[in-house]
């Protein structure tokens, strides 16, 4: 299946600048695979050392988030969207002058 992949401003130099790329994938874990033999490298910035996604990273299929689907076996049809998000932390715990 083809899929559209939104990529987020810190991955992009690894797309050639790209914001989005189409791939073919199944499930989330073929996307991430399909992903790293078109533009190797993002595995390992998406992935941790088991293979696994990063607990910071997230993916929406259809704006739903695969956390609350089924993980990265989450099942991808032709013409889906999905997103990679990195999580965002931080923040001013008080004003400062």
């Amino acid at each position: 299946m083809s899929v559209k992949v939104r990529i987020p401003a810190p991955l992009q130099k690894l797309t050639s600048n790209k914001s989005e790329v189409e791939v073919e994938a199944a499930t989330i874990k073929e996307l991430v695979e399909s992903l790293e033999k078109v533009y190797p490298g993002i595995k390992g910035r998406i992935c941790d050392e088991s293979g696994k996604i990063r607990r910071f990273i997230n993916f929406y299929v259809n704006d739903e988030d695969v956390r609350f689907l089924k993980g990265d076996d989450t099942v991808l049809k032709d013409a889906d969207q999905v997103s990679i998000i990195p999580a965002i932390a931080g923040g001013a715990g008080e004003n400062r002058k």
